[in-house]
């Protein structure tokens, strides 16, 4: 990916009023703007210090006053030179100070930077790898407190150095394996003298542990999509008010009250899931009574959002028992999605709180109006998540990531197949093994950056915010 080297300008802040608003500016050169914007010019600033002055229009008049920070490259966030101008964060102010910086950078080619041109910047400037840079994005979007956390060790270089780490340990594992074959009148067996089988089984231990780290930080990320589903008035909308903590969706005895999706994310143990509760599932009855349009709608809707579930949460009534209607949902489950059946208003049907663990699937008996075996689900979804809350290092990690380790963990596999030959390995099955080991390194580098494709690196950073 080349770099546009244009200056270019944006509001850093996010749309809205607020006490401080910030536009950032990025380029070579950026003294004519900074001559023209700010009062006594390129004289009063002194790189990487705060100076309060006022922001000037072209005739001279104050737009704002606020602060001026200026970083000389390449010590900024870009790699570049960099200008905050800090002022007061109404919209409209703002917008007139960044159309000001525009107006005065006409000569040096300013522009609007594009979402997420700023981090882009930082990455080409190997100011930051790629996993850092996507680790930005998802420190400003975390929605839990432990997402932020893992967002902020990822953007410290955490995930990337254990990455690098096992970059290097395939490299040189790989060398040894083409040194062997840039020699092969040499007697002794290198790969068994170096132990060669030993260091694959090594890294690919590291390996599994650090997926395992990565998937929890996925899940932190992205959270659990867990679906409501079943017939109208189980109690789907009563339970999803009790896992949210407020009333959230419409509760009452008429059948149909939920015709359309209501998405609420909730934490559990840190871990966010994003309860989706749906339309009831009903078919039209024998006495022509049934769902009128809207509701059909809602039912559809309803399978399309089974059919993107993590979970899906069966709701039914206990005090009804089971029906024809309920095995006619169960049918039209994904094979491949996890089922809980949850058996709602036990307090009317007089079972006690329980998970049983059946051959068809998990059952559990609640009641969501006495708030009464709610933990026992909590824990159940904990438990089909794969959710450790003793994980100590996690990294906010994506599903980009989660696939390049899995296509290492199985070329590494595969080189292990080839270096299980006992003796001395023919040259044919030395030059599988290295190119196993090649293509695991280069997936394991594209995780920063290394071996991206330019197309994916353009997908990665418009979906950035404006600003940053």
């Amino acid at each position: 990916m080349t770099l546009d080297s244009s200056p270019i300008a944006a509001v850093a802040t996010a749309p809205g009023r607020g006490g401080i608003g910030v536009v950032r500016l990025s380029g070579k050169n950026l003294w004519p703007v900074i001559q023209a914007v700010c009062a006594k010019g390129e004289a009063a600033l002194t790189p990487r210090h705060a100076t309060y002055l006022p922001f000037l229009r072209d005739d001279g008049s104050v737009i704002d006053q606020g602060l001026a920070i200026y970083f000389k490259a390449p010590h900024s966030y870009t790699g570049e030179d960099v200008l905050e101008l800090q002022g007061h964060g109404g919209p409209v102010v703002m917008q007139m100070l960044l159309a000001r910086c525009i107006e005065a950078g006409a000569e040096i080619g300013l522009r609007l930077a594009e979402p997420g041109e700023f981090t882009q910047r930082a990455f080409l400037n190997d100011k930051l790898d790629l996993a850092q840079a996507e680790a930005v994005a998802d420190l400003i979007e975390a929605s839990t407190e432990a997402a932020a956390k893992s967002a902020s060790e990822s953007l410290s270089g955490a995930f990337s150095k254990v990455i690098h780490e096992l970059v290097e340990k395939v490299t040189n594992l790989r060398m040894l394996v083409e040194a062997t074959l840039d020699f092969p009148e040499e007697e002794i067996d290198f790969l068994e003298q170096s132990n060669a089988r030993g260091q694959l089984a090594a890294i690919r231990a590291t390996l599994d542990e650090v997926f395992a780290h990565a998937a929890q930080g996925a899940l932190l990320r992205d959270g659990l999509n867990v679906v409501l589903a079943g017939q109208p008035n189980v109690g789907k909308s009563s339970l999803l008010n009790v896992l949210a903590g407020a009333d959230v969706a419409i509760v009452t005895p008429i059948a149909g009250t939920t015709r359309d999706k209501v998405t609420e994310t909730i934490q559990i143990e840190g871990m966010p899931l994003n309860i989706i509760d749906t339309a009831g599932i009903r078919e039209d009855g024998e006495d022509g009574t049934g769902p009128d349009e809207v509701e059909r709608i809602g039912i559809q809707r309803t399978w399309a959002e089974v059919a993107k579930a993590d979970v899906i949460l069966h709701m039914l009534d206990a005090d009804r028992g089971p029906t024809l209607e309920d095995e006619k949902i169960t049918s039209r489950f994904p094979d491949n999605v996890p089922v809980i059946r949850v058996w709602n208003k036990i307090d009317r049907s007089g079972h006690k709180p329980a998970v049983d663990q059946l051959p068809d699937a998990i059952h559990i008996y609640l009641s969501a109006t006495d708030r009464l075996g709610i933990d026992l689900l909590r824990a159940e979804l904990l438990r089909i998540a794969g959710w450790e809350q003793t994980v100590e290092s996690r990294y906010l990690a994506r599903e980009r990531h989660l696939l390049a380790l899995k296509a290492a963990r199985e070329y590494l596999d595969s080189a292990a197949q080839h270096a299980a030959m006992d003796g001395q390995a023919s040259d044919k099955a030395l030059d599988l093994f290295a190119e196993e080991l090649r293509l695991a390194q280069e997936r394991l580098s594209s995780i920063t950056g290394k071996f991206t494709p330019d197309d994916l690196l353009g997908v990665i950073f418009s979906r950035f915010c404006i600003g940053k």
